[in-house]
């Protein structure tokens, strides 16, 4: 890629790693449902309140889909989401749902990730004159799912912990503790 400036080339391989990222993110799930049985994919803790891997997997999926619809108008409304139960239920259907959105990810292209975006944000009290439309752009929707995602893994670690299964220990950690635990230990 050879761009006018250096800025603009090292924006467009931010935006890049940014989408390697997320798709790493995406895979270690792939790689953790490998790993996992369907009584442990769907069972709750309740002592402490934690809901199932395959709840907190939908949920982010779900961001995730909203997202690459929302590339389309332009528009993102992360509040209107599908809610499948048969991604929180079933480790295959939640593992070609994820392979779909590899998929989608994957075809991102450099002008996409330039493309200025809106993001809908609702009020907690859902009334409409309070719900306003937000600039964002691809690279910062992709940064905050990076991070939205992770916050539901190290959810899900805790979660496969409690019930006795080690997810791995850097399954849920974010690439900048990974980076810096690699420097201090």
């Amino acid at each position: 890629m050879q761009y006018g400036t250096q800025g603009a080339t090292t924006n467009s391989l931010a935006s890049s790693q940014l989408i390697a990222d997320n798709l790493a993110a995406l895979q270690r799930a792939v790689d953790l449902l490998e790993q996992l049985d369907d009584a442990l994919f769907n069972r709750t803790n309740s002592a402490l309140a934690l809901s199932s891997v395959g709840t907190h997997l939908r949920h982010c999926l779900d961001f995730y889909q909203n997202f690459l619809a929302g590339l389309a108008t332009g528009r993102i409304n992360y509040d209107q989401r599908a809610r499948d139960e048969r991604v929180e239920k079933s480790r295959s259907f939640a593992t070609a749902k994820i392979k779909a959105l590899i998929e989608g990810l994957s075809q991102l292209s450099v002008a996409v990730e330039r493309r200025d975006l809106e993001v809908l944000l609702e009020s907690p009290a859902a009334q409409p004159e309070a719900s306003a439309w937000s600039r964002s752009s691809v690279k910062r929707e992709l940064q905050f799912l990076l991070s939205h995602t992770l916050h539901h893994y190290s959810l899900i670690a805790v979660t496969l912990r409690a019930q006795g299964f080690e997810p791995g220990a850097e399954f849920g950690v974010a690439p900048s503790t990974l980076q810096y635990w690699s420097k201090t230990t």
